[in-house]
């Protein structure tokens, strides 16, 4: 029989973990964003392929944000 208090403690764990899968996923956005406009600044011509880039890369990071969820 599973003890109350360990699948208390288990649940808790996965809270955890879907909170370090949200604060990874605003630092990666933060990221792509930072060394767009970098990217951005350094060659102005470049700027529609590097946010084409920066937009794909940020639905995939907030793809695995709400992945997380739903297998949570």
């Amino acid at each position: 029989m599973i003890d109350p208090i360990a699948m208390t403690s288990l649940v808790e764990l996965g809270n955890v973990g879907f909170g370090l899968v949200t604060i990874g996923a605003g630092l990666g956005i933060g990221l792509i964003g930072a060394k767009a406009a970098e990217a951005t600044g350094r060659n102005p011509g470049a700027s529609s392929p590097i946010m084409v880039i920066a937009i794909t890369l940020a639905a995939l990071i907030e793809g695995v944000a709400l992945i997380s969820i739903f297998v949570k």
